[in-house]
């Protein structure tokens, strides 16, 4: 397993369908803030976005934009036309045969698929939140785009021709999209730049983290984690810290700490075999470093944890 299944596992990172929308022009559709992330898929035709802080920016046919924040924004066929709430008209829009919204108009039409994906707030992993505000994926710009391209090709497939299980063939498209876009950004992040995302392409730190992620258990130091890695304790403390923004104890401990909130919430082990997994062996220092890291200790989180999915 590599460190990024692991947050996107960890982070259970599960997309969603929005609106299939076939839009006749003119059109435009108001996005309020989402609870997790929006991205939207131009399949046929164009259109423009734009956010409050972002002038308007075109969408071409096979473009896709991904918003990983609570950012609300408009999609229009032109930048001034005027928009109305897309929650509205995802419930009392008219329906093609094949169940996309149609928004009737005499002009050019523009095909789109508007989803979310939702993640686990719990997870203060740096990747969601190193993610630019808007981030573009445009057709035939990178090496990135022929994968992007046959699973939205699937997608229209999948969301044409109501197949049984196609609904889940979708949800499963849009999960391997999200790590399509993820990966994208990874490429195209510039030179310098504080990501763990590019952290994963450096051949020193990538060992690095994932041997963390592998034996998030083990006593690591610092030495002994640079020994693994075939570098000195000071290259190795210098880059890691460089592209991750963070040394690698005080990572570990974050990473500790999530894999520890997980099965709080999702197992009945014992706070101290808990522990043990993530490389504690006295309950009491997990206990008092779950607390800093969580603002509770755990046997409480976990109590609050389960109350809130019992809600």
């Amino acid at each position: 397993m590599d460190p990024l299944t692991d947050v996107l596992e960890l982070a259970r990172v599960a997309g969603a369908v929005m609106a299939h929308l076939v839009a006749h022009e003119p059109w435009g559709l108001a996005v309020d803030p989402q609870p997790g992330a929006t991205f939207h898929a131009v399949l046929a035709g164009t259109c423009w976005l734009h956010t409050a802080d972002t002038p308007p920016s075109r969408l071409m046919p096979g473009d896709v934009v991904l918003l990983p924040t609570n950012l609300a924004h408009t999609l229009s066929s032109t930048p001034d036309a005027p928009a109305t709430p897309l929650e509205s008209t995802i419930r009392t829009g008219a329906r093609t045969p094949e169940g996309a919204i149609e928004l009737p108009g005499e002009g050019a039409v523009t095909r789109l698929l508007c989803g979310s994906y939702d993640y686990d707030h719990e997870v203060a992993h740096p990747l969601l939140s190193l993610l630019p505000g808007v981030l573009y994926l445009r057709a035939g710009v990178t090496a990135d785009d022929g994968a992007v391209g046959a699973t939205l090709r699937l997608l229209q497939l999948e969301l044409g021709d109501g197949q049984p299980g196609s609904r889940a063939a979708v949800a499963r498209l849009i999960d391997l999209l999200f790590v399509q876009l993820v990966r994208a950004w990874m490429n195209t992040a510039h030179d310098g730049e504080v990501s763990w995302l590019r952290a994963l392409h450096d051949p020193v730190v990538a060992e690095a983290l994932a041997l963390l992620h592998q034996q998030p258990q083990r006593d690591w130091t610092v030495d002994a984690l640079a020994e693994e890695a075939h570098v000195s304790r000071a290259a190795l403390t210098r880059r890691f810290t460089k592209l991750v923004g963070e040394p690698p104890v005080s990572y570990l401990t974050r990473w500790r700490m999530d894999v520890a909130a997980k099965r709080l919430r999702t197992t009945d082990d014992p706070v101290s075999v808990i522990a043990n997994s993530v490389g504690y062996t006295s309950e009491y220092a997990f206990s008092r470093a779950f607390s800093r890291a969580r603002g509770q200790p755990p046997g409480r989180y976990r109590t609050r944890a389960r109350a809130g999915r019992a809600a």
